[in-house]
C-alpha cells in the first residue's frame, strides 16, 4: 500500500514521462504525431496488397485476420523491448533525483498502450471498410486489453531490472521476441496447430490474448472464458513476481549504473 501511495504521489512525473515518449517518438518529422495513425494504416495497405494479390490465403480477408492479431502483439513486443533498456536509458535521471524507479518501466508500457489505443482506431475503420463490421462482443475487448497490459507490465518489471545487471539481455530479448512471435498464432490461426502441440501453445500467455482479439474483432464471437482465466492467472502472477524482483534489484541500481 505504501508503494501504491508513493506511485500516486508521483503520478505527475509518470504522466510527464509518457507524454515525453509520445512526443519525442516522431520529433523532427514533418507529420509528427500523425505517424501514430499512418504507420498502422500503411501496414494495413501493404498486408492488403500482399495477401490479396501476391500471397493469396484461403482465409477470407486474411489481411484483417493478421492485422487484428498483430496489434496486440506489437504492443507486447514494444513494451518488453522498450522497458528492458529503460532503466539504463534513464541513468542520468536516476543519479540526480529520487523517485520510485518502477515509474520508468511503467511509463514505457503506458506509452506503448496509448499507441495501441490509437492504432485500434485504424483497426475499427478497417473492420468497417472491409465489410466485417462489429458485434456486441467488442464490449469485452477492453477487458482483454487490460489483462494484456498487466501481463506486459509484469514482464517489463523483470526485464528492466535484470538488464541493469546483465547488459546482453536487451539483445537476447530481440531474438526471443522474434521466436516468441512465431510460437504465437499471429501469422496463422489456432486451428492450424496440430492437436498434439496445442497444450504447448496454451502455455504461451500471448496465445489466449491473440485468440481473444481475433475472436472478438474478426470472427465476431464470444472469446473462450477459460482462456480469460489463463490470461488473468498469468497477469497476476507476473505482476507480483515482477514487482518483487524489481524492488529487490533496484537497491543497487545507482552502483551498477
Amino acid at each position: 500500500m505504501n508503494s501504491l501511495k508513493e506511485l500516486y504521489n508521483y503520478r505527475e512525473m509518470l504522466f510527464s514521462l509518457v507524454r515525453k515518449d509520445l512526443r519525442t517518438r516522431y520529433k523532427g518529422s514533418v507529420l509528427g504525431f500523425l505517424w501514430t495513425f499512418l504507420n498502422p494504416l500503411l501496414q494495413l495497405c501493404v498486408y492488403t496488397i500482399v495477401f490479396s494479390v501476391i500471397l493469396r490465403s484461403d482465409v477470407p480477408k486474411y489481411y484483417i485476420h493478421l492485422f487484428v492479431a498483430l496489434v496486440p502483439w506489437l504492443f507486447f513486443a514494444t513494451s518488453i523491448q522498450g522497458s528492458s533498456a529503460s532503466i539504463i536509458g534513464s541513468k542520468d535521471l536516476i543519479k540526480k533525483i529520487y523517485f520510485p524507479r518502477i515509474i520508468i518501466p511503467i511509463s514505457v508500457v503506458n506509452a506503448a498502450f496509448m499507441n495501441m489505443l490509437f492504432t485500434m482506431i485504424v483497426v475499427f475503420f478497417a473492420l468497417i471498410f472491409s465489410g466485417i463490421g462489429f458485434s456486441w462482443y467488442i464490449l469485452l475487448l477492453p477487458i482483454i486489453m487490460i489483462l494484456e497490459y498487466l501481463l506486459a507490465l509484469g514482464l517489463s518489471f523483470i526485464f528492466s531490472a535484470l538488464d541493469v545487471y546483465f547488459r546482453d539481455l536487451e539483445h537476447i530479448l530481440g531474438i526471443v521476441i522474434m521466436v516468441w512471435m512465431y510460437l504465437t498464432p499471429v501469422l496463422y490461426g489456432i486451428d492450424m496447430i496440430p492437436d498434439n502441440f496445442k497444450p504447448i501453445f496454451k502455455i504461451n500467455p500471448m496465445t489466449p490474448i491473440v485468440v481473444a482479439f481475433r475472436d472478438i474483432l474478426y470472427y465476431k464471437q464470444m472469446p473462450d472464458f477459460s482462456n480469460m482465466w489463463i490470461i488473468l492467472a498469468w497477469s497476476i502472477a507476473l505482476i507480483v513476481i515482477g514487482y518483487v524482483v524489481f524492488e529487490k534489484l533496484q537497491k543497487k541500481f545507482a552502483e551498477e549504473l
